[in-house]
């Protein structure tokens, strides 16, 4: 099934979670701390609300957007757009944005882009036709499939796997930003 499809069939809780894991793995961007995000998934799991979990974390990542790095305006457009209300009229067309967002992600940070991958390509991958996306990309669009599928095959039981795979992703994306962050000092010396 594509991601699409997973997108319009879950429910609030697999469209939270999907959201909420694209913007967990984009954290590095925003200089968050790995735990920052915990409280919201927590939320998913008990039920509870995730309304003040929000506002923390907006608080901790403070209101100044990054100025002139695409991928990080991109990140922090997914946690200021995330709804307050939980409801799945709230969150599929936040979850929806979430991914395509982390996906452009993605495709900026990918040293094997060369610029085929634009949106038109992004969205037949989302939409299933996988052929010819960067690898970053592709992994990504891998976890974004996998965590829909263990929320819908596992419920809340899918929640710490789906958790699992989004801190998996944040570790590679971490390493793709420090890697970058070296090779831009590298070329200022």
């Amino acid at each position: 099934m594509s991601l699409v499809e997973l997108i319009e069939q879950a429910d609030e809780r697999g469209l939270a979670a999907s959201g909420l894991a694209c913007l967990d793995r984009c954290l590095p961007l925003l200089g968050g701390d790995d735990e920052l995000l915990r409280p919201l998934w927590a939320g998913l799991a008990d039920g509870s609300d995730w309304g003040g979990g929000l506002d923390k974390a907006r608080d901790a990542l403070g209101t100044a957007p990054p100025a002139e790095d695409e991928a990080a305006r991109l990140a922090r457009r997914m946690l200021d757009a995330a709804p307050a209300g939980r409801t799945a009229e709230a969150v599929r067309p936040w979850a929806d944005a979430c991914s395509v967002a982390s996906l452009r992600i993605h495709r900026l940070l990918d040293p094997a882009a060369d610029g085929t991958a634009g949106d038109d390509r992004l969205d037949a991958g989302r939409a299933g036709d996988t052929e010819g996306l960067p690898p970053l990309v592709a992994a990504e669009l891998r976890r974004q499939i996998t965590v829909l599928e263990l929320l819908a095959g596992h419920g809340a039981h899918g929640l710490r796997q789906a958790l699992d795979v989004s801190v998996e992703g944040r570790r590679v994306l971490r390493a793709v930003v420090s890697r970058r962050a070296r090779v831009a000092a590298e070329s200022r010396a």
